[in-house]
């Protein structure tokens, strides 16, 4: 079971997001997005995405992180008030997402808009992202200086995954709900192709140095503006 969960699940995971994705791009580009529902009701939507977005950006680059450098984490963490900090902060990413992952998933429940558009997918992944956040705080309260342990058993044992020499002797002795964590981490990696989060990996970046957009008009505006077909006239409020 061991090797089915550390070893089976990830490398299934890793194939069926690839090849997915490929897919999914290339056969329906159109849905290869986040499927906004902003239209469809965009207050609530507001008051949660910003939190789950953030919790989600900070916790992904700092995994990301102790990952790449393991060694200047661990020495990060050699002062105890250094260590504190990146704790602290942590767990408060982690509350920030499941605060805005909770608001999500009652918008989803409570406004029939948005019920109509929500597919089964969407539910599975909230499921997901539940358990992935709920036992990571649990992990960061039960099991202090995660940011450390993480860095000197769970690094090595991601590095033989995907160097295609798995070594998973450091996370079968951990405790119950890291295993849950990393399992659930690589289930999520596995529904990237079939979910809406499949966005992030096409996001606009060139927009960042795209030139501005000059939008030119191809109709007379006057006309427009001054219909005489019996429909009341507005006057426009652009410049």
């Amino acid at each position: 079971m061991n090797n089915f969960f550390f070893i089976g699940i990830p490398y299934a995971a890793f194939i069926i997001m690839l090849v997915g994705t490929i897919f999914r791009y290339t056969n329906y580009s159109f849905k290869y997005s986040s499927l906004s529902s902003q239209f469809l009701e965009g207050r609530v939507l507001h008051r949660g995405s910003r939190p789950f977005h953030w919790g989600v950006i900070a916790l992904f680059f700092g995994h990301l992180i102790g990952f790449l450098f393991p060694s200047a984490v661990i020495a990060w963490n050699g002062e105890p008030v250094r260590l504190l900090i990146i704790e602290v902060s942590a767990l408060a990413f982690a509350l920030a997402f499941l605060y805005g992952l909770v608001i999500l998933i009652i918008r989803r429940i409570t406004n029939e808009r948005v019920q109509v558009v929500t597919s089964k997918m969407d539910i599975y992944v909230y499921v997901v992202l539940v358990a992935q956040v709920i036992t990571g705080i649990w992990i960061a309260y039960s099991y202090r200086w995660g940011s450390t342990w993480y860095a000197s058993s769970m690094v090595p044992y991601l590095r033989s995954i995907f160097l295609l020499s798995p070594e998973i002797g450091a996370v079968v002795v951990l405790p119950l709900m890291v295993k849950i964590h990393i399992v659930t981490a690589f289930v999520f990696i596995g529904m990237i192709p079939f979910t809406r989060y499949v966005h992030f990996l096409v996001y606009p970046i060139r927009f960042a140095w795209r030139p501005m957009q000059v939008v030119i008009w191809n109709w007379d505006r006057k006309i427009i503006r001054n219909s005489a077909k019996g429909t009341k006239t507005v006057k426009s409020r652009n410049n």
